[in-house]
């Protein structure tokens, strides 16, 4: 009867003992998980916050673009402005030396006799 006592006694130690071995290493493997899962959270929240950044740089680089592209092209409309602005002038002119040149009254007119 001792012996199957001692040998009951020596499974039933055994067994608590990888029972606790197990639990040791349950609580060893939900540590490490636990901080994997925080890990991972964190550098999911860093990758997040670098693409905010990037997409805000992309935004504002595509806004500079874009007041470029208008600014090239309003230069180009008041080029053709300024060209209108000057033949109209240099008509404007010309067409004021062709009165300037001219007599004012007639030659055969009363007070020019």
């Amino acid at each position: 009867m001792k012996s199957v006592l001692g040998n009951l006694k020596g499974f039933l130690g055994n067994v608590v003992e990888k029972a606790r071995i197990r639990r040791g290493m349950l609580a060893i493997l939900a540590v490490a998980f636990v901080l994997q899962a925080y890990f991972v959270r964190e550098l999911l929240a860093a990758e997040l916050l670098f693409g905010l950044g990037f997409a805000v740089l992309v935004l504002l680089a595509a806004l500079f673009y874009a007041i470029g592209a208008i600014s090239e092209r309003g230069l180009d409309w008041a080029e053709v402005g300024v060209r209108v602005v000057a033949d109209s002038a240099r008509r404007g002119y010309a067409a004021l030396e062709d009165i300037s040149r001219k007599p004012f009254r007639h030659p055969r007119s009363e007070s020019a006799q």
